[in-house]
């Protein structure tokens, strides 16, 4: 099982603020893959991916890729 990561360690990741990984939460585009041991949201490196590949879908931007 790859590394569960904090929201803080989610976005910066992503280059996206705590915010927008909460937001993510809120609307259902994510669940957390386990608890710290204060009961905070741990979430998986493929949990986030997909989640950030299907925001860049729906808002219609791509990743930059290398000239």
């Amino acid at each position: 099982m790859d590394e569960l990561l904090t929201v803080r360690q989610a976005a910066d990741l992503c280059g996206l603020t705590p915010n927008a990984i909460w937001n993510w939460q809120h609307r259902g585009r994510i669940s957390p893959d386990g608890l710290d041991d204060r009961g905070r949201p741990l979430y998986s490196q493929l949990t986030i991916a997909r989640a950030e590949a299907a925001t860049r879908r729906r808002a219609g931007r791509q990743l930059p890729t290398a000239a």
